[in-house]
């Protein structure tokens, strides 16, 4: 006996066709909303403080524990703290946001874009609000030009936020090596992060494995993972909070690493 032969007709073809190409498309348009990029387009109402010197570019360190980054470009004069509701533990460090200003008597029409470093816990920043913690130098570039200093005379203004992907021109994502750790003990800040900006969660593997091993978050944008003997070379594994979306720098960490030193990966989100 011939083996059974499955036929099409004229009539199925052109509708088994059709199945495919909606099956298909369905696919994509999920894979790809699933891994969209940021775009929150919509604006939500909050307030706004400064701190600092009145064109001040912010405080060292913070609750994120960028340290002394916060002084230099790319984050120069674009820090803020913000509300818990913003913060998330967190896990809101490095997000980046446009803030505007509402008073058309004084405010410009143009947003200024923060990158999250730190978090005001209490007064305007309790309560579950939204609100921003400007450094003086961003809270003054809210104004018209040459009204800064009125603006900020006011101390606390209303305004309206939404996010916006981060952008570090010429740099790639890093990976900073705690002081303190260990082979046993290893804690990494991320430095850099182009996009969402945020980390919802971070693995690691060293060379010898195939397994991801998940890290933990430690504080602001640290995290760790507890083994040993921890043996570099690792790849790092970084998912953001905002959309999933993952990226893998593969054996960023040599060898020989050590504690205090920068790690530099050759990607970034788009």
């Amino acid at each position: 006996m011939h083996p059974r032969r499955s036929t099409v007709t004229a009539s199925t073809a052109p509708h088994c066709s059709l199945l495919l190409l909606i099956a298909f498309l369905l696919s994509f348009f999920s894979s790809a909303r699933s891994l969209a990029p940021l775009a929150d387009l919509h604006w939500h109402p909050a307030s706004a403080t400064w701190y600092g010197e009145p064109n001040g570019d912010g405080s060292d360190g913070g609750a994120c524990g960028y340290g002394s980054m916060v002084d230099v470009k790319p984050f120069r004069a674009r820090v803020g703290a913000v509300s818990p509701v913003l913060f998330k533990d967190g896990e809101g460090c490095g997000a980046c946001y446009k803030v505007r200003c509402l008073d058309p008597t004084i405010c410009s029409r143009r947003a200024v874009t923060v990158i999250i470093t730190d978090e005001c816990p209490g007064g305007y920043c309790s309560g579950g609000h939204s609100h921003f913690d400007l450094s003086g130098a961003a809270f003054g570039r809210l104004a018209v030009a040459g009204n800064g200093g009125e603006l900020r005379n006011r101390g606390l203004i209303s305004v309206i936020y939404r996010r916006t992907p981060c952008r570090y021109r010429g740099k790639n994502v890093a990976f900073h090596v705690n002081e303190g750790s260990t082979g046993y003990w290893l804690s990494l800040l991320v430095e850099f992060e182009a996009g969402e900006g945020d980390i919802g969660a971070m693995h690691i593997r060293p060379a010898s494995s195939t397994v991801w091993m998940e890290m933990k978050h430690l504080w602001g944008a640290n995290w760790c993972i507890i083994g040993g003997p921890l043996q570099g070379p690792f790849s790092v594994k970084i998912t953001t909070l905002s959309t999933g979306r993952s990226l893998s720098a593969r054996e960023v960490i040599p060898r020989n690493w050590s504690p205090k030193a920068t790690y530099t990966s050759r990607l970034n989100f788009s």
